[in-house]
């Protein structure tokens, strides 16, 4: 196979948003940028803004291992006990399991977060026992 030919009906690589002009609207002041919405993924990743000197409580995921990649903007990842410096550029990794919180800085924080794909809830009749 040739790198011009392609599998019939594979899903094919492909630009999504461009995260630059997306931060850059400040009409949207703070939470979902841009969330990735193909059927049929595996993972899920998310635009976020967080307003200047913003922030997001203390909490832990259980389940999944995020990775978080600072595009724009500064802040604090916590915990309170061992905090970090985030700047543009910063990428951190988040493991389930883990306690975390971000505060952004004077200008805001705007960060994409990759992790795996949840899977969808689904409804099931109850057993009789």
């Amino acid at each position: 196979m040739t790198d011009a030919e392609t599998t019939p009906g594979a899903p094919l690589p492909r630009v999504l948003c461009d995260t630059e002009s997306l931060i850059s609207d400040y009409s949207t002041p703070a939470g979902a940028l841009w969330r990735l919405a193909e059927s049929g993924r595996q993972l899920d990743a998310n635009l976020i803004r967080i307003p200047p000197r913003g922030r997001i409580d203390t909490h832990i995921e259980p389940d999944l291992d995020v990775l978080l990649l600072v595009v724009a903007g500064d802040g604090t990842l916590g915990p309170a006990a061992d905090p970090q410096a985030l700047a543009p550029g910063s990428l951190v990794w988040l493991p389930h399991g883990s306690e975390r919180s971000l505060v952004a800085g004077t200008s805001g924080l705007s960060y994409v977060t990759v992790h795996r794909r949840r899977p969808g809830m689904q409804i099931r009749t109850r057993s009789s026992t």
